[in-house]
């Protein structure tokens, strides 16, 4: 059923869906990224101002969870399942998520409540029951915030959580012989000792461990460009060509290797900077960002680090040493440890090994807050609080002794029914982020005070209402 859900259904509807509203917004916003492009570059060193956590340690919480083995796994699974080409859908799916990324990154802030533990709490479920009962359907808004709900908690345990730690305990066995029992009984300790420190103790570790991995990281690929530099060129080719190419096939062969393309790269594209899925902005909810569009700023910059940068370099690795890699398609993991070993040698195994831990770990432990936000938001008991965090721990054990297979497929349902979910409620939602974004370019342009813009310009203003 997942599977007949995933192929026909999400595999068709969400890339579709995500890139038509990634049109829509460009659209919408074409003075924003046309006219006024500096605005953005100023708008992401905006400070923060009142309470809450400052923008910048919001965004390194949000790219925590988009960092994850996301970028290494599935990029691996995307280019052995749909073919070079599937890195080119792959950059489609970012130039459109970026603005879906800022849309529903402003509308979340616009929509965030104050709890009782006095720091922000925001996201799809929030903006979604505004949206309904705005419009006299407050008991659909409640039963769809709550679905969304559902979904994401779903979706931490799996692609948050199982996925992330699956990838971690093979990269350890693999390269060191090191048992997965073990090594995810150590992971889910340490997680589990960060995770019930909250959001402060979350964002805190996170605002450390990302910008560290991301540079090693970029290091670690250049590297390997460098040293390959010849086949770099052969390797953007190869994407170009197989993205569109219908040479040496039939017309319905080639409609179907492109049909996998599209599909692989757009869903392992969404799936890696989670545009339009609506868990990033619960990250972003929680900032002190003086107005939402400069948050939303940082959310477009989210995206090009992600899937621009980190995702590209990962696909150009994996096609250079793709003659070894290709031996160990049924596990991404291993196939992209055999890329890097086949160009720098058996010591970039042990260095990729400490990559997917720091970004294995980073991703568990946002997830972890995306679930518990989406608890707070269902029930406000601590005793649910509790029992998500064994069941968060039950699933790091299970994921570091389970196949993967299955699990790709439960999260690629989650991730798509949120979407589809998601989507229809930011695009009809457009209106109030071409105003906020409309005031506050105004405001900088006549050189007025941000501060007094987002106090005009925010419709919902923060109240003491978590769920």
């Amino acid at each position: 059923m997942l599977e007949f859900f995933n192929r026909y259904i999400f595999g068709v509807m969400v890339p579709l869906a995500l890139i038509a509203a990634g049109v829509f917004y460009a659209l919408r916003l074409w003075r924003l990224w046309l006219r006024h492009p500096g605005l953005i570059i100023y708008g992401m060193l905006g400070r923060g101002a009142g309470a809450g956590m400052p923008p910048l340690r919001a965004l390194s919480l949000a790219l925590a969870g988009t960092l994850g083995v996301g970028n290494i796994v599935g990029v691996a699974s995307a280019v052995y399942l749909g073919g070079p080409g599937a890195v080119f859908w792959m950059w489609i799916s970012a130039l459109a998520a970026m603005l879906l990324k800022y849309a529903e990154t402003v509308i979340a802030q616009n929509h965030r409540r104050s709890g009782r533990d006095g720091e922000y709490h925001g996201g799809p479920m929030f903006y979604i029951r505004d949206f309904f009962g705005s419009r006299g359907l407050a008991f659909s808004g409640r039963l769809l915030a709550s679905l969304f709900a559902l979904l994401c908690i779903i979706d931490s345990l799996t692609m948050g959580c199982v996925i992330q730690v699956n990838a971690v305990t093979r990269a350890f066995y693999g390269v060191m012989g090191l048992d997965t029992a073990l090594c995810g009984g150590v992971f889910a300790f340490l997680a589990v000792a960060v995770i019930v420190t909250g959001a402060k103790g979350i964002s805190e570790l996170t605002e450390r461990l990302v910008p560290f991995m991301t540079v090693l990281y970029v290091v670690l690929s250049l590297t390997v460009m460098l040293k390959r530099s010849q086949d770099v060129p052969a390797a953007f080719g190869r994407i170009f060509s197989g993205a569109f190419s219908l040479r040496s096939a039939g017309g319905g062969a080639a409609g179907y290797v492109i049909s996998r393309a599209i599909r692989f790269g757009v869903m392992r594209g969404l799936m890696s900077n989670e545009a339009g899925c609506g868990t990033a902005p619960i990250a972003h909810a929680g900032s002190s960002a003086r107005h939402p569009c400069e948050q939303g700023f940082l959310g477009i910059f989210e995206v090009f680090v992600d899937t621009i940068l980190l995702c590209t370099m990962t696909a150009i690795v994996i096609m250079i040493g793709y003659d070894k890699a290709a031996a160990y398609g049924e596990d991404p993991m291993m196939m992209t440890l055999a890329a890097y070993s086949s160009v720098l040698g058996g010591w970039s195994e042990y260095c990729m090994c400490v990559m997917v831990l720091f970004f294995g770990f980073a991703t568990v432990i946002c997830w972890a807050h995306y679930g518990m936000e989406c608890i707070l938001y269902l029930s406000e008991k601590k005793i649910t609080r509790y029992l998500f965090i064994a069941a968060y721990a039950a699933a790091m054990l299970w994921g570091a002794v389970s196949e993967p297979g299955g699990i790709w497929g439960a999260a690629d349902f989650a991730l798509g029914a949120m979407t589809l979910l998601n989507l229809c409620v930011v695009c009809p939602m457009s209106g109030e982020v071409v105003k906020l974004t409309g005031d506050y370019i105004r405001a900088r342009l006549e050189k007025r005070s941000t501060k007094g813009a987002a106090s005009s310009a925010n419709t919902y203003p923060p109240r003491r209402d978590p769920g």
